[in-house]
């Protein structure tokens, strides 16, 4: 028989639903669940039209599910260069050390759910800020590099 499990994320951090929100870039990324003890986090990233984040790699896989609109993947695999036009239900899977990223190109927000490891998590909620970045400056951006790579991310491309 299988058991049904229910998590509930501890509200009053910042929206009022319970998910505590932060804005990395031009993506807002909301953490819906932490199991601590483990690596598990599940985060909902929302993607503004004309966003994207940069070329990066990391040692943990990552899972996305595309909720809403459309997201380009890009990975590098074995086979060289791969591009994804993810919709709606689509679930893409990053392999380790996967060099990869995502653009918005539609017109319309996109928002997908990101299951992400400690490291990954950690950085989020380490470097993201509270409120949306209008257009990240030349710091801003080696700051965060500095910090991805102090969690494991290598930037590749800002």
């Amino acid at each position: 028989m299988m058991s049904n499990s229910f998590v509930n994320v501890h509200a009053g951090e910042a929206t009022n639903d319970g998910a505590k929100r932060f804005f990395v870039l031009g993506d807002r990324i909301e953490r819906r669940l932490r199991i601590r003890g483990t690596w598990l986090n599940i985060f909902d990233v929302t993607v503004p039209p004309g966003s994207r984040t940069p070329k990066h790699a990391h040692a943990s896989p990552e899972v996305f599910r595309i909720l809403e609109g459309c997201l380009t993947i890009w990975r590098l695999t074995d086979s060289g260069p791969e591009e994804i036009e993810a919709g709606a239900g689509d679930i893409v899977t990053i392999a380790p050390f996967v060099v990869h990223g995502y653009s918005n190109h539609g017109s319309v927000p996109a928002v997908f759910s990101a299951v992400v490891d400690r490291d990954m998590a950690e950085f989020i909620e380490a470097e993201g800020a509270t409120e949306p970045l209008k257009a990240p400056s030349p710091e801003t951006l080696a700051r965060m590099t500095a910090a991805a790579n102090a969690h494991g991310i290598t930037i590749l491309a800002a």
